[in-house]
């Protein structure tokens, strides 16, 4: 075990990179938990493997539809469709071909992690880096504080071992996590890699989740917000891969 503010600054430290180190010239699955995480954790690299020739595949694992609980003007089918719009005209300001994009549907709050269920995401998700030809599998870190990221990063450990693929972790909500805390983390290796040629496309793909600034839905009084202090962690030149 060991603290997240340890982590977080090893993180800080890892040394600059850019695409090739990262992908070594292979397709990725990027797998995200919720729609807004491709984005947030993973929008340069998006838009740098797209550049390079070597667009990845991305999979939003589960439907959004608990961030606005109670809302009359969006229940959660119509949230869903419109969490779902806006993953697609998010991976297209990346410059991600529509046909690499797709969506497990799991519910929110519900990504399994254990169980029968748990086999059955494993299976779906290695059919899906099968099919794609993907060498490396690209998923949150197992320190983010949100089941569903806890989920996904079980699911990945899972298939990378399977199908014997490169796995690599990205924090999202790790970086607000407090200090103190205790994770059982104990890689130490990684990349920051080098997005400051697309800053702005991420920017515009962040920002093309509405529904997620608080702005869209009004009429939930518990409805999410993206904070800003996370907001300004993914305005970095850089993003962050644990190997």
């Amino acid at each position: 075990m060991r603290r997240v503010a340890d982590i977080l600054a090893a993180f800080a430290c890892f040394p600059e990179a850019d695409i090739e180190d990262v992908l070594h010239g292979e397709r990725a699955l990027i797998l995200a938990p919720h729609a807004d995480d491709e984005s947030l954790g993973c929008g340069g690299l998006i838009a740098g493997a797209c550049a390079a020739g070597i667009a990845p595949i991305v999979v939003v694992m589960t439907d959004g539809a608990a961030s606005h609980p109670g809302s009359v003007a969006y229940p959660p089918a119509r949230l869903a469709a419109v969490r779902q719009a806006e993953a697609r005209q998010a991976v297209s300001r990346l410059g991600l071909p529509a046909g690499h994009l797709s969506f497990l549907h799991y519910p929110d709050t519900g990504l399994p992690a254990a169980g029968a269920a748990f086999e059955a995401a494993v299976a779906r998700v290695g059919c899906i880096a099968g099919q794609a030809g993907c060498g490396v599998l690209i998923a949150p870190w197992g320190g983010d504080p949100h089941c569903d990221h806890e989920a996904a990063a079980a699911i990945a450990g899972a298939v990378a071992a399977e199908k014997k693929l490169r796995l690599l972790s990205y924090p999202v909500w790790g970086w607000l996590r407090d200090g103190d805390d205790m994770v059982n983390e104990t890689r130490c290796c990684g990349w920051r890699l080098d997005i400051a040629a697309y800053r702005e496309a991420k920017a515009q793909a962040i920002a093309a989740h509405v529904s997620q600034y608080g702005g869209l839905i009004t009429d939930s009084p518990a409805g999410f917000v993206l904070p800003a202090d996370l907001l300004a962690v993914f305005a970095r030149p850089y993003e962050v891969f644990i190997a």
